[in-house]
């Protein structure tokens, strides 16, 4: 009979020694798994060794405590999850005008699209020359007026330039003067000379893509009397869409294309800005609209694009240069030309985003719709109105001063408020929008209360010959003449 068998120690020992090692392996892979779950769930940085700028752990020191909701929420976002931190962001250049010493270390509290470029120059580019990075130059407007001369400079500091951005100007010590900061407005005019603000969008400190695919970021600023985007959105099948189909979205992934990652319902990042299968992102928001629906007469737009990536529309039928010739812009500077988009490219780049969702045929017919809708509204009311405004100016019936007669002010909603709200409405599968809120009211005050204010204003030579409301709507074709 055999002995039992026996370990010899030395084999004990290594067997023991082993099964330490598993045992040790599976507590730290555990404990791994159980920190990263709460790094993601609480917002605790990722990877401490991946962090940016040494500088950047100590803001935290203070910060933590005085800002708990500001640095969770810097935790919780990419950033904070990639290790990119405050310091990072927030440091400044030597000579910088909003530069100062907090703590040791050379800082500036607005982090413009120019430092955003350092990691993200791609996206800055794209933005810069667009219409949102332009929303700050609204001094010469008149809605600028309005808001300055008849309400106040109080009320344009949290109204107006809380979308369009402020000038920010900078006090002694690196401090802003409280009339143009805070301020996230989206064509913002930061010390570094930028144009823009990336938080528009974005919100500090988490800056999520989500929450910039949201349509309610959008409608902070589209929305009203003047350009109600998010009203007609909400009315919108898209809208409809949008809310019931929540779940389904997907708006927390990194790459979010269309029929791809989503396909219930688009926001308005789908259409603007965010990828379909065969075009990629775009940080410039204009560059699929082939109308423009702001000025009193719509026209359609083709784009040119500068060798400095400036941008700017020209009215079609304008002269386009071509690719590669030195063209002087029209704020005076001489450029090279580099992209030339027509109004057609323009609104193919959108169709291509319709297309996803809608078959060919029904593309169609819609910007048939919307092309009908301002046609009658520029035929019919705005180049009539624009006309007889015109003569009277140009009879001495209007002084120069603007929006001191009630006529000015008749006219000026006729076409910025109501006028708008048909065509976005029309744009934007709006139906109510398109009628009632617009094109009803275009009509009812145009009748009823534009053309009485004009009689009014012309005198009796306009009021006798020109007695009926058909020749005052049509005056280039009714054989209406002024005496």
């Amino acid at each position: 009979m055999r002995p039992p068998f026996r370990l010899r120690p030395n084999l004990t020992l290594i067997l023991l020694s082993f099964a330490l090692t598993l045992i040790v392996l599976s507590i730290t892979h555990r404990t791994a798994i159980i920190r990263a779950q709460e790094a993601r769930s609480s917002g605790a940085p990722a990877e401490r060794t991946a962090w940016g700028a040494k500088e950047g752990e100590l803001c935290l020191g203070c910060h933590g405590a005085l800002n708990p909701a500001l640095t969770q929420e810097w935790r919780i976002g990419a950033h904070g999850q990639k290790g990119v931190n405050c310091f990072d962001c927030h440091r400044a250049e030597p000579g910088d005008l909003d530069s100062f010493n907090h703590n040791g270390a050379l800082i500036s509290v607005i982090v413009s699209p120019k430092d955003c470029s350092r990691c993200h120059q791609k996206e800055v580019d794209e933005q810069r020359g667009s219409h949102h990075a332009k929303a700050g130059q609204i001094l010469a407007s008149l809605d600028n007026f309005l808001g300055e001369v008849l309400g106040g400079p109080p009320a344009v500091a949290v109204g107006c330039l809380q979308c369009h951005g402020s000038t920010i100007k900078v006090l002694p010590g690196g401090k802003f003067d409280p009339a143009s900061w805070p301020n996230t407005g989206i064509g913002r005019i930061n010390p570094d000379g930028s144009w823009g603000s990336c938080s528009a969008c974005h919100t500090r400190h988490n800056f999520s893509k989500a929450q910039a695919r949201e349509p309610e970021t959008c409608g902070k600023c589209h929305l009203g009397p003047d350009h109600p985007q998010i009203e007609v959105y909400q009315e919108s099948k898209h809208g409809i869409l949008w809310s019931a189909n929540k779940n389904r979205l997907n708006v927390e992934r990194d790459k979010w294309t269309v029929g791809v990652d989503y396909t219930a319902a688009p926001s308005c990042a789908t259409c603007h800005m965010s990828a379909t299968p065969s075009q990629g992102v775009t940080h410039d928001v204009g560059e699929r609209i082939s109308w423009t629906l702001r000025p009193a007469v719509s026209t359609k737009l083709n784009m040119v694009v500068y060798d400095d990536l400036w941008k700017e529309d020209l009215p079609e039928g304008a002269p386009l240069p071509k690719v590669g010739d030195l063209h002087r812009a029209k704020d005076g500077k001489e450029r090279k030309v580099i992209q030339v988009l027509t109004w057609e490219q323009r609104r193919e780049r959108m169709q291509d985003v319709c297309r996803n969702c809608h078959a060919t045929g029904l593309v169609t017919g819609f910007y048939r719709q919307f092309d009908d809708l301002v046609d009658l509204y520029n035929e019919k009311f705005a180049k009539p109105a624009g006309a007889i405004m015109a003569e009277l100016y140009e009879a001495n019936k209007l002084t120069a001063a603007p929006m001191d007669e009630k006529l000015e002010w008749v006219y000026y909603e006729l076409w910025h408020h109501e006028g708008r709200r048909a065509r976005h409405g029309a744009s934007m599968s709006g139906p109510d929008y398109a009628w009632w809120h617009g094109m009803y009211d275009v009509a009812k005050t145009f009748y009823l209360q534009f053309i009485p204010e004009v009689k009014q204003v012309a005198g009796t030579p306009w009021r006798s010959i020109c007695s009926t409301n058909t020749c005052l709507a049509s005056p280039a074709t009714s054989g209406c003449r002024k005496v």
